[in-house]
């Protein structure tokens, strides 16, 4: 999981991109505060080959990344 709440981007595409070629895991977690993270950490994970879920908790946004 990547938490990267309270962060502006580019710091959370930073956090996944990390996260992935790290572990390269099959599925990821993440969680933002702002829709332009949202945007581009989607962006980003498209281009990696995952695919993207996204469920909104209050302020919070809950990202579900899959290959």
């Amino acid at each position: 999981m990547v938490d990267a709440r309270g962060y502006s981007c580019p710091i959370p595409v930073v956090m996944v991109q990390r996260a992935v070629k790290t572990d390269d895991p099959k599925s990821l977690t993440v969680l933002v505060d702002e829709q332009v993270c949202v945007e581009n950490v989607t962006r980003f994970a498209n281009a990696a080959g995952y695919k993207v879920t996204v469920s909104r908790d209050g302020d919070d946004y809950r990202m579900e990344l899959t290959k």
